[in-house]
């Protein structure tokens, strides 16, 4: 008798969890996730990473996880870069004067943009490892794919190119500081004013400030792509 009223109880457990595959809402989360980075994400120019509602995270349902591993990358990485802005203000030279007056705060800057990268790298990593585990349908799968390009991918690698040319302009000014220091008894600062009693050093000065001024035309046009890839000119 026993045996008889068992396939009935195994019955009943699992009829209320075919039911509730049924009213799944999954294809609706799916949807409202999809629309939402490409309308507010992907379609936008730019970089532009906005703090969904509470209602719509609610209706992402599980994606919101997925979501989650764009903005995490986004605050690392603003947190990474935040003091970047103040940085290029310092390094902002107009003199030979200003190179060699402000020569330990160089070195302090370029240590803190070999930090920057390394940071940026990891948080790179982390986001790239996250998005792996990722199981996405492949509709969705298209959307955000688009969407991590263009708010991980595209930003940690411009990043990545324009932190090594920062870096080049300060290697610059601090090869021009250590050469002056090295001749300081055939070179002469004086505010602006810069004489030199030695033809051979005057040459050898002279081609590393024009090393100078081209690595900071390179980084001025590193600048320039960073700004246009965040906004989106």
């Amino acid at each position: 008798m026993k045996s008889l009223f068992r396939p009935i109880a195994l019955l009943a457990v699992a009829l209320p969890l075919a039911l509730g595959a049924c009213g799944s809402k999954e294809p609706e989360q799916r949807a409202a996730f999809a629309q939402f980075l490409k309308t507010r994400i992907v379609d936008k120019p730019g970089i532009h990473v906005p703090q969904p509602t509470n209602e719509e995270t609610e209706s992402f349902g599980d994606y919101a996880s997925h979501y989650q591993v764009i903005t995490d990358f986004h605050a690392g990485m603003d947190a990474s870069v935040k003091p970047l802005g103040g940085m290029m203000q310092k390094t902002s030279m107009r003199s030979l004067g200003d190179i060699m007056g402000r020569r330990d705060e160089l070195k302090t800057v370029q240590s803190a943009l070999g930090e920057m990268g390394a940071a940026l790298k990891e948080e790179r990593s982390k986001a790239d490892a996250a998005r792996a585990k990722l199981q996405q349908p492949d509709d969705l799968k298209t959307v955000y794919d688009q969407a991590y390009e263009k708010t991980v991918t595209l930003p940690a690698d411009t990043f990545a190119d324009v932190l090594p040319q920062l870096s080049a302009t300060l290697d610059a000014s601090l090869n021009v500081a250590d050469y002056v220091s090295a001749h300081q008894a055939q070179i002469d600062v004086s505010g602006p004013v810069v004489k030199v009693s030695d033809p051979a050093v005057q040459q050898q000065l002279n081609q590393l400030l024009q090393d100078l001024n081209a690595q900071a035309r390179n980084m001025q046009q590193a600048q320039t792509r960073l700004q246009a890839v965040m906004i989106g000119r």
